[in-house]
């Protein structure tokens, strides 16, 4: 299949609900925004034996690529709006895998309430890479940075944390028990808290989301509001997947607070907030769980069940 013939048969139906794709027919696409509102963008990339293994389910890719990038829209209390894909296929990628892309795409898109509207397409000699910019919209005024985080602020994390890391490791160990099936779809399929991203941009002082590992993002956002922050690793919300085998090798802990590829949303909030948040995560039948504190300073400090300071061989994902 060749690059137009790409574009209209499988790409070109993926832009039907946003007018100013022109059908993929023109270079480039235009965007109406709503009156008093900032345009939000952001960009992933995912590289075959990198970020996922070689041998995935092409619609798998195509879903967490686009899950990955509405991820950082919640974190900027962004309703997602359009995107645009880029892939770089190896000579001789099968048209079925360009197909399960595809239909991975249009399975999301849908579910997440977004559109394609443009891209490119190449071939390669390297490894499979595939990119994605994610765009949405936010009012002008309210868009969540990490920047804002104040000293007695609670720190606050979505869902729960450490899925995505100990999925991983499953998938790599070979594991098939019910524990590894469980966190080995959340490593696949991550959960975009979008439903948070409207409510929270008016309690949130700060916010991120967890891609890098737990400490380490919470690091990002000491690191642009001046802070330093503490949290308590017993507080640390897990799904009782990651309990029991967290339960059976406890060594593992490091891996839920540093592994990153959680993709919850990680914010900082006044704690008179509480009965707020608590409210808004009996409405999403989300939990919204309170680990930590704001403090004047610098880094972040984890603490275990005894109070002492955890270490850390690394605290995150780091890209170079």
């Amino acid at each position: 299949m060749d690059e137009f013939a790409l574009i209209a048969e499988l790409l070109a139906p993926l832009a039907k609900g946003e007018p100013g794709a022109f059908n993929l027919t023109d270079d480039a696409a235009l965007i109406d925004l709503s009156e008093g509102h900032r345009l939000v963008v952001t960009k992933d990339m995912l590289v075959a034996g990198v970020h996922f293994m070689a041998d995935d389910a092409a619609d798998l890719v195509a879903r967490k690529l686009l899950r990955v990038n509405l991820s950082d829209l919640a974190a900027m209390g962004a309703t997602p709006k359009a995107y645009l894909v880029g892939l770089a296929v190896p000579k001789g990628t099968s048209d079925d895998w360009i197909r399960g892309f595809a239909g991975g795409l249009a399975e999301d898109q849908a579910a997440f309430s977004i559109t394609l509207i443009g891209g490119d397409t190449v071939s390669t000699d390297g490894p499979l890479t595939v990119s994605l910019t994610a765009m949405g919209e936010v009012p002008a005024a309210m868009a969540l940075r990490r920047a804002g985080a104040k000293p007695g602020d609670g720190v606050f994390v979505s869902g729960s944390i450490g899925d995505g890391a100990l999925g991983l490791a499953a998938l790599k160990s070979g594991l098939d028990d019910d524990n590894a099936v469980y966190l080995i779809d959340r490593y696949h399929l991550p959960r975009p808290r979008l439903e948070l991203a409207v409510p929270l941009r008016a309690i949130a002082h700060a916010a991120i989301d967890v891609s890098d590992g737990l400490i380490a993002d919470l690091g990002h956002i000491c690191d642009v509001s001046g802070v330093g922050a503490e949290i308590e690793a017993a507080l640390v919300p897990l799904s009782l997947a990651a309990k029991a085998t967290v339960a059976i090798d406890p060594t593992l802990m490091d891996t839920v607070l540093t592994g990153g590829d959680d993709y919850e949303l990680l914010f900082t909030a006044d704690k008179t907030d509480i009965g707020r948040i608590v409210a808004l995560a009996t409405d999403l039948a989300l939990p919204l769980t309170m680990i930590g504190r704001v403090i004047a300073g610098a880094g972040v400090m984890a603490l275990d069940h005894t109070g002492a300071t955890m270490t850390f061989e690394s605290t995150g994902w780091r890209h170079r």
